[in-house]
């Protein structure tokens, strides 16, 4: 009777169904000794609810619901397609999706060249727009070899707008370097740290604004012998010189890798890991200092062990250690020492002195016009040094300036170290005497630069060569020695014989010619140094 009284009053008055919140009171828990306990727990599955729903719904529109959910299915499977190609590079890079794109928190991304962006990044303090000629001239040569290339510059005036874009909320998430690099006020390590974030921010190719592209990028990897898949990063052997490991000043820069260019993917670990120990690196000076970091005052051999070369160096080596198999040995600077041929260690390609920099005079470097260089550094923007002094002795000077030259080097220690035997006296007097010859030193230099200048006034060194003049009749030349006769000719004019007074050709060249058939070239005394005959009157 229930059940019939309650199918009728569902047709003849509408009954209000239960709310979702009161059916949810239906799931407390009940013991299975309660008199509830035979009533069961409500869910949308039991009968008494199918039945209502079905008596709710359309018979239309509940067969047309598994076409709805497959369609929506469908739709969401075909926006998310892209997520069944992603990969993971083993460097632990960026995630690569299908196409050659790289998702960078939302921002633009940059075309993909097997691995290694297709990019060139510089820094100086103006836009390309103002450089000087010198400048642009380098920038171009990055253009001229690499037509397929993209070119960007980060100057003074963008350089924050770009950290705040790719290290930011936006980017990476990493407020503390974001506000690291706004602290810093000492330009070369701004312009050192600013490479760094960008080979780990976007990759590519960085180079210094005054480096020059002698060959095309592609020939960064050699095909023939390395697959590009296999590499993460391509450095070049700057300093090799590991005699001077121990000297107190040249040791720290004794062997070290190029980082004026070099070429990366992004996200390498190698690199936040460089950013990093900078920021550290920068904090305790601060506190050694009692200053805060835009205050900060460093040496030439600060900015070199903390974020130039020295830091470059020793942060791939960290990595290359921490990447290498189990059970391999540790690697050291002697794994690149005299390296006469590229080698990969640790996904890195290095490559040997001649690549990056050619010319420097010392670690083998050879010279720019090798086949194995592929760029020129002319050293036009490198006038850091001025603000950023070196170790300058009072009276011998730098012992950079021996340019790694052992005799040299060597005969600077031995000054210095007599000089520091010397009372305060001594030591005056010393100084006092080498700067006077400095200084005469210098003055004749001035005079003898003047005097030349006079002289290319007065009489210039290159003067304009003469116009050619037309052809003349040849001169005839007076003779008064008689050849010898043909006897052919005697015999046909007898009287020609005693005719002295007729002028004939010349002949003493050839009678000089068979005078010198069978001497030697020691027995020529007009033979000259260089070996060749001096000329005679």
């Amino acid at each position: 009777m229930d059940e019939e009284k309650g199918q009728f009053s569902a047709q003849s008055s509408p009954i209000r169904e239960p709310s979702f919140r009161h059916t949810f009171t239906m799931h407390s828990p009940v013991s299975s000794s309660s008199p509830r306990s035979s009533v069961g727990t409500w869910s949308p599955a039991t009968p008494n609810f199918s039945h209502k729903f079905r008596n709710r719904v359309p018979t239309q529109m509940r067969r047309c619901i598994p076409i709805y959910l497959a369609c929506v299915s469908l739709i969401l499977l075909i926006l998310n397609a892209d997520l069944l190609t992603v990969a993971v590079p083993k460097s632990g890079g960026p995630v690569f999706k299908r196409g050659g794109t790289r998702t960078n928190g939302g921002h633009a991304s940059v075309p993909m060249a097997q691995g290694f962006p297709k990019k060139v990044w510089q820094t100086w303090k103006i836009d390309p727009l103002q450089f000087e000629e010198r400048d642009s001239t380098t920038a171009r040569t990055w253009l001229q070899k690499n037509p397929d290339y993209r070119y960007e510059v980060l100057t003074d005036t963008n350089d924050m707008g770009y950290v705040e874009l790719h290290f930011g909320p936006g980017g990476i998430n990493r407020p503390d370097i974001v506000e690291m690099y706004r602290s810093i006020t000492a330009t070369i390590i701004k312009a050192d740290l600013l490479r760094y974030m960008v080979m780990y921010a976007e990759g590519g190719v960085y180079a210094d604004i005054d480096v020059e592209a002698l060959k095309p990028i592609s020939r960064f990897i050699p095909d023939h012998r390395y697959d590009e898949n296999d590499i993460d990063m391509v450095i070049g052997v700057e300093i090799d010189q590991p005699g001077f490991r121990d000297h107190p000043i040249l040791g720290k820069k004794s062997q070290s890798f190029c980082q004026w260019t070099f070429m990366a993917r992004p996200r390498l670990p190698v690199m936040l890991q460089l950013i990093e120990n900078i920021m550290s690196w920068l904090d305790g000076l601060a506190k050694e200092q009692n200053v805060p970091v835009s205050q900060v005052e460093l040496d030439f051999d600060q900015v070199i062990s903390g974020t130039g070369p020295s830091a470059f160096t020793e942060a791939i080596i960290k990595q290359m250690n921490l990447d290498r198999p189990k059970g391999t040995p540790e690697i050291s600077w002697d794994l690149f020492h005299e390296l006469d041929e590229s080698k990969v260690v640790s996904r890195v390609l290095v490559l040997d002195v001649e690549a990056f920099a050619a010319g420097q005079g010392h670690s083998d470097s050879g010279n720019h016009n090798a086949r194995g260089a592929l760029v020129k550094h002319h050293y036009h923007a490198s006038n850091w040094p001025s603000r950023h002094p070196r170790f300058n002795h009072p009276a011998y000077g730098s012992v950079e300036q021996c340019n790694w030259d052992a005799n040299c080097v060597a005969k600077w220690d031995a000054d210095t170290a007599a000089f520091a035997l010397l009372n305060e006296e001594e030591q005056r007097n010393l100084i006092a005497f080498i700067q006077r010859e400095q200084q005469e030193l210098l003055e004749r230099q001035e005079a003898f630069l003047k005097a030349l200048a006079q002289q290319q006034v007065q009489q210039p060194l290159f003067e304009q060569p003469a116009l050619a003049q037309e052809p003349q009749a040849p001169i005839a030349v007076e003779n008064h020695h008689e050849p010898e006769r043909l006897p052919e000719e005697v015999e046909q004019n007898p009287d020609a014989e005693r005719d002295s007074d007729v002028e004939r050709p010349q002949v003493e060249i050839a009678e000089v010619e068979r005078t010198e058939v069978g001497r030697t070239e020691a027995d020529r005394p007009e033979v000259a140094a260089e070996g060749r005959p001096e000329e005679h009157e």
